[in-house]
């Protein structure tokens, strides 16, 4: 519908006018598209695609006159390194080249050509600036989708730095111009569009029968037919005879021309009409999109299919292709090495129950119609601004909290409180309670060492085992909710045998944060959260092997080898695999440990498994560094309370808890000092985060409401600090997720370790140039020291540098900013074992450097404070100290704007005059960890009123931004003080005698 001056309605019924723009991202975009445009056409109604597909896409479904196609590509989807991997920088580098930089010259074309053809709707899927252009153009505007780039790019802006978070921004911004959103099954949050209708699957419909493809292919019904459909093959990729199981034929979607098969592979012509293959095939193998989903769902066909990296729309449509009982997740791994057979014999033993309707398209079809003659669909109570707030919300974070207002599928959420349910980690049960679930968990196992503590969440821990052991006694539970990674780890252990259980708790950063890797004093709270790890080993022949994992063992002919088994609880709230496996030959080369480069490698090569590293590399870890072998199977059960991405070490909670494991079911005696230097180096050069050693130190040193204090040069532990009786720590999580091993907290370590070397060059510089001491007086010589200047010139350590000495010889000598390049033609190199200067990078060294200098000295206080006498100024000095450090993280571009507004609310309770009037409560706050999002820590006086005031601020920040913040509050004892425990199931063996 167009609006004239007159709000005349200048479109009738008859014949009518759209203009739908079409993503650049894939062909699921058009192919959905095309029947939508055809219901469009048939009523009578011209169509023009604007668009970057293929015409074959559109034409051969639709051959009419009404279609016009113009080909301009106006945004560019995910950019993909190959058919399974997503470029997240350079997704967003041409998001800003094809969208954003010709931004002006885009609106004036699409506004002067929407006049032109009288438009009168325009309908995207899902192209942000179209809804802008039809808005300028004075046309009303709907989306078609399951998803929207704002949500898709939020992780990518994580990754690639605050630089491109005007791209996400201005993607919400130009949605929220939408009157209102047609949403397709399957979807993502989408927060811009607070107006919404859902229809049914958008399906191609069939054009011929099963029998009639088959028959035209000349093949039977009694082949097994595969359709490989990847939308182009990973790089590569050469595929071969033996993929195949016997008695298969597999169709290849995509293929080059160029390209041989093997004789049991056929190649199909680049047009082929794939919904009629889809159809007449007994299953497919490939990646999950929306078009593939759908038409497996509304054909009935199973779905073998290999995750994507950094699609954030994959998690969603996945959950709902198991949920009708259609998918089988393949690992890249085995994707890529031929090993399919098991695969696809469980996926044709599959029975797909989708009853669903499949005429999205022609119910969509009708709306929009509706809507271009007038209808109004949208409710007047969301406003555009109210709409444009709303897409904020999303903020840059994937954290999907059930109950959350953002619109995310009923059953997405089922999922998510039954694996919260079954994570069984809340720490906040009340005695009673606890002291039933103590007694039933030791009615369950027999502990024959350890103690759980009085832990809620290790005996929840424990109740969990116990329900997988129940599971694996019996058939009867096949519900279709049940979550695949229960499913895995109900054949994981054999429960007749020992099990060992460790608990790692993750971290507040009280205070010393990014200032451990120059060697800072830091104070570390372990928190309340925890995680634990269950771990057994069984010979190779005794161990019950995954489908996929005995096949390869089998093509190998080489008999039972050690395997390595994990699952990992909560894969449902990230796009990652549940599980991973390999075979632990695979960590030896020439009978010695492999480098860890290679092992960084090894578990970069397919990121959806990427997780592992942090579990596994604990292995090679000892391999390397203690001479340890392996000769037993292992098999691990990894479930971690401790919240992902909001900067209070989950990672090291997980290394920790993991290698604490292993070593105790090998019968290895590591210190904790010890077990958390290993599994700083499984970090560091493993993973390939560039973190300190504070995390892992607190995780396996600390104890329950004590800060363990420790001088990281590497890391000597001076002691537990006594958290005064009157002092609480709280922890606010602000949705905002964070990452050691994103690029901001990178660039400032090396602008640190640059500013080091500056600092030496310089003090050297000083110490040569000095005249010797018989052509100077003595007081010269007070002031500027030669021994002085001679031990900054070695200095290890920046926060040996005193405050003073940096600011009277040092300050105005460092540059603000250096290239990489200029850096290293004066430096050679910056001194850093874990991190890579990039020559075509500028980075900060002023601010990264004061900050580590001055942290130094606020931590001292802060300790001196924490003993002094107990006082209102006593608190408002340490409150003070907390608020230094959070805008010095500010200095260094670490700060975000979901922390900075948690800093202020709680300024605003500290100052107001109730506040004032009460003696104080809360005194102060700080970003925490590595910055750049995460969680801020909290300090104020323990009573009723502050625990109040935080609830306050919880609901306050959910007011202004959507977002409902996690509160971390109490802590727990620390990896070495728990120990282990070694737990045997009582089902399972002979009730011992007492």
């Amino acid at each position: 519908m167009r609006i004239d001056g007159t709000d005349q309605i200048s479109a009738s019924r008859k014949h009518l006018v759209f203009a739908y723009y079409v993503t650049g991202h894939g062909f699921g975009h058009a192919t959905r598209v095309v029947d939508v445009a055809r219901h469009l056409i048939l009523a009578g109604h011209d169509v023009h695609l604007v668009t970057g597909a293929p015409d074959f896409v559109f034409t051969s479904e639709i051959q009419s006159p009404r279609l016009f196609i113009r080909k301009v590509l106006l945004d560019c989807g995910a950019v993909q390194a190959d058919a399974l991997t997503v470029d997240r920088l350079a997704s967003l580098k041409k998001y800003s080249e094809t969208a954003v930089l010709p931004r002006a010259s885009i609106l004036a074309t699409e506004v002067e050509w929407l006049n032109n053809i009288k438009a009168d709707l325009v309908i995207s899927d899902v192209v942000p600036v179209a809804c802008r252009a039809a808005a300028d153009a004075g046309i009303r505007s709907v989306c078609v989708t399951n998803f929207s780039w704002d949500f898709i790019y939020a992780e990518y802006v994580m990754a690639a730095g605050n630089n491109h978070r005007s791209i996400v921004w201005q993607i919400a911004e130009d949605y929220s111009n939408c009157e209102f959103l047609i949403r397709l099954p399957g979807y993502c949050p989408m927060p811009a569009f607070r107006d919404v209708i859902d229809v049914p699957l958008v399906v191609r419909r069939l054009h011929k029968s099963r029998k009639e493809i088959r028959k035209e292919l000349g093949i039977g019904d009694d082949v097994n037919l595969v359709i490989l459909n990847f939308g182009g093959q990973p790089a590569g990729w050469k595929l071969k005879e033996e993929y195949l199981p016997l008695g298969w034929l597999c169709l290849v979607c995509g293929a080059s021309d160029s390209q041989d098969l093997p004789p049991n592979f056929i190649k199909l012509a680049k047009d082929a009409y794939t919904p009629d293959i889809i159809a007449a095939s007994d299953c497919m193998l490939g990646k999950i999109g929306y078009g593939t989903v759908s038409e497996a769902l509304a054909y009935k066909l199973p779905f073998v299919f290999v995750r994507r990296d950094y699609f954030n729309e994959e998690p969603f449509l996945r959950n709902m292709l198991e949920f009708y009982q259609s998918g089988v997740e393949m690992i890249r791994r085995d994707l890529l090495t031929g090993h399919w057979k098991p695969y696809l014999e469980r996926a044709i033993s599959l029975k797909p129950c989708y009853e669903g309707g499949i005429n999205g398209g022609e119910v969509a079809a009708h709306i929009l119609q509706e809507t271009a003659v007038g209808k109004n669909y949208a409710s007047e109570k969301f406003s555009g601004a109210r709409r444009l707030r709303d897409a904020i919300v999303l903020g840059y974070q994937l954290q999907r909290v059930p109950g959350r207002d953002i619109s995310v599928p009923e059953w997405y959420v089922s999922a998510e409180n039954e694996f919260g349910l079954s994570n069984g980690s809340s720490p906040t049960c009340q005695m009673s309670e606890s002291n039933s679930m103590e007694n039933l968990c030791t009615e369950d196992f027999e502990i024959l060492h350890g103690d759980v503590h009085g832990l809620s969440d290790t005996m929840n821990f424990l109740k969990s085992l116990t329900e997988l052991d129940a599971v694996s006694d019996s058939e009867k539970n096949t519900e279709k909710r049940q979550i695949r990674e229960r499913r895995a780890a109900a054949g994981l252990f054999n429960w007749e045998e020992e099990i060992f259980v460790t608990r790692a708790p993750g971290r507040l950063d009280v205070m010393g944060g990014i200032a451990d890797y120059s060697g800072s004093l830091v104070l570390q709270m372990p928190i309340r959260e925890a995680c634990h790890v269950a771990v057994q080993r069984n010979h190779p022949s005794k161990h019950r092997l995954w489908k996929h994992a005995l096949a390869r063992q089998n093509t190998k002919g080489q008999g039972p080898t050690p395997v390595l088994q994990i699952v990992s609880y909560g894969s449902e709230l990230s796009n990652r695999a549940p599980t991973f496996d390999m075979d632990l030959s695979d960590f030896l080369e020439g009978g010695k440990p492999i480098s860890y480069q290679e092992a960084h490698k090894y578990f970069a090569q397919d990121p959806s498994q990427k997780w592992a590293a942090y579990i596994a590399g604990t292995i090679l870890v000892l391999m390397t560094e203690l001479g340890v072998r392996f000769e037993d199977s292992i098999s691990m059960l990894v479930s971690s309370a401790v919240p992902e991405g909001k900067g209070v070490s989950s990672s090291a909670s997980v290394e920790v808890a993991s290698m604490s494991a292993i070593a105790a079911v090998h019968g290895l005696s590591i210190s904790p000092r010890d077990i958390a230097l290993l599994c700083q180096k499984v970090e560091n050069h493993i993973v390939g985060a560039p973190c300190g050693v504070m995390d892992q130190m607190t995780s396996a040193c600390g104890e329950a409401n004590k800060l363990l204090a420790m001088v990281c040069q590497p890391a000597e532990v001076l002691g537990l600090v006594e958290i005064p009786s009157h002092i609480r720590f709280w922890g606010i999580d602000s949705g905002i997720r964070h990452s050691v091993g994103g690029a901001d907290y990178g660039s400032v370590r090396i602008g640190a370790f640059m500013g080091r070397k500056m600092i030496k060059s310089l003090a050297s510089d000083k110490s040569k140039s000095f005249p010797s001491s018989n052509e100077t007086n003595s007081d010269d010589l007070e002031d500027y020291s030669v021994e002085l200047l001679e031990a900054e010139a070695s200095l290890d350590y920046l926060c040996n540098l005193s405050p003073h000495r940096y600011e009277a010889l040092y300050a105005e000598m460092l540059p603000e900013s250096i290239t990489g390049e200029k850096f290293l033609e004066k430096y050679a190199d910056h001194s850093d074992p874990v991190t890579v200067i990039d020559p075509i990078r500028t980075y900060a060294v002023t601010a990264a450097s004061r900050h580590p200098i001055y942290e130094n000295f606020r931590v001292k206080a802060f300790k001196a404070l924490l003993t002094s006498e107990s006082s209102d100024d006593q608190l408002t000095a340490l409150g003070e100290l907390l608020y230094q450090c959070h805008y010095s993280y500010s200095a260094c571009a670490l700060g975000s704007d979901g922390t900075d507004r948690l800093v202020q609310l709680v300024q605003e309770i500290q100052h107001s005059k109730l506040s004032r009037s009460e003696d104080g409560t809360l005194y102060g706050a700080k970003i925490t960890g590595g910055g750049s999002g995460g969680t801020i820590c909290v300090i104020g006086r323990d009573c009723l009123r502050s625990s109040q005031q935080i609830i306050e601020i919880q609901q306050r920040y959910k007011a202004a931004t959507g977002y409902f913040p996690y509160i971390i509050d109490g802590s727990s004892l620390g990896a070495g003080q728990f120990g282990y425990l070694k737990i045997r199931s009582r089902h399972s063996s002979p009730k011992s005698s007492k």
